[in-house]
């Protein structure tokens, strides 16, 4: 009888530290700078450097055709950033869906902005941060001078390593991502998983020896 009552009793109590947590858990995330300081750590120095060659890292897809949001902002901001003067190439790598690779999809956004189709280069076999550098390897290495890197803050950490590890020298120049989510509540919670989920590919990447 008394084991009978007992689980119960235990099981309330640890559905109420669940709760706990959560609750504990949420008002971390929503209300304190969690989010933009651990960004701002993965993005690393926020220079804007300029060279001769933007690459440009593919992100999701919403649907087939359709840019997914990191994908949207990662090449509004390779826009501005060709806008602002300097850059002779953009390179843009990224498959993700072999009827509508992402990279070509961000090519056809920046052609209609403006930027010359002779002055964009597409990858579009890659899948993962690693294959964005495997793949794009052998084409940079046909496109001379200097090589800057765009992506998410977020990401930065992560593919810059990668691409060090490729043999590709590469500027880091992020963009405020999950750091300009963060700064509203309603961002808070989505940044913060995207910041979690990376960091867990951080570890992974760690562990196979990739950065």
């Amino acid at each position: 009888m008394n084991n009978y009552k007992a689980q119960p009793v235990s099981l309330w109590r640890w559905a109420v530290r669940f709760l706990v947590f959560i609750g504990a858990l949420m008002t971390l995330v929503c209300a304190t700078p969690l989010v933009s300081w651990w960004a701002t750590r993965l993005a690393g120095p926020w220079d804007d450097p300029k060279g001769d060659v933007l690459i440009v890292l593919g992100g999701s897809l919403l649907d087939p055709g359709l840019l997914g949001t990191n994908s949207y902002w990662r090449s509004i901001y390779a826009l501005q950033a060709w806008r602002s003067g300097g850059f002779h190439d953009i390179f843009l790598s990224g498959g993700s869906d072999p009827q509508s690779p992402v990279a070509e999809l961000m090519a056809d956004f920046l052609k209609s902005q403006g930027v010359p189709a002779n002055a964009i280069h597409v990858e579009i076999r890659s899948n993962s941060t690693r294959e964005n550098a495997t793949y794009s390897k052998p084409l940079l290495d046909q496109l001379p001078g200097t090589k800057v890197l765009l992506t998410s803050d977020y990401h930065m950490y992560r593919a810059a390593r990668v691409f060090e590890k490729a043999g590709i020298v590469v500027m880091p120049r992020p963009f405020p991502d999950a750091r300009k989510r963060g700064s509203t509540w309603i961002g808070r919670w989505p940044a913060f998983n995207d910041l979690v989920m990376e960091t867990a590919k951080i570890a992974y990447y760690r562990w196979k020896g990739w950065i």
